[in-house]
């Protein structure tokens, strides 16, 4: 029979971290780099700018320049130009020259499915 110590013992190795909850073999057996966090932690304060998420949503399954994507979101051609500069940076959109033009659009398919996770988690 297990006495009243043993059980607050275990009840507190199961919720080391304070919550109360168990957590069993949920948390992950390694942590990444520092560095690859670091990395990761600047890829989502990306997605932190309403304005970088309108580009990014007008960009979905197509190309567009920069005078088609301002007015597509209702910005300035200069401020869509200094958010595609950091969405360039963290290689969420692609740039390719078309004459006196530059046509950009979504890096790949991965931007996408971080969009649709992101929508789909907020509206749950």
């Amino acid at each position: 029979m297990e006495t009243e110590n043993e059980r607050t013992a275990a009840a507190e190795e199961a919720s080391a971290c304070g919550c109360g909850e168990p957590h069993g073999e949920e948390a992950p057996e390694c942590m990444p780099d520092e560095e690859l966090l670091y990395d990761l932690a600047d890829l989502f304060k990306v997605f932190g700018d309403t304005t970088r998420i309108k580009i990014l949503y007008a960009l979905m399954g197509k190309e567009l320049c920069v005078a088609d994507i301002a007015e597509t979101i209702g910005a300035t051609q200069s401020a869509v130009s200094h958010q595609l500069r950091t969405l360039k940076q963290s290689r969420l959109v692609r740039a390719k020259r078309d004459g006196k033009n530059v046509i950009y659009s979504l890096s790949d398919d991965h931007v996408y499915t971080m969009l649709a996770q992101g929508m789909t988690h907020i509206c749950e």
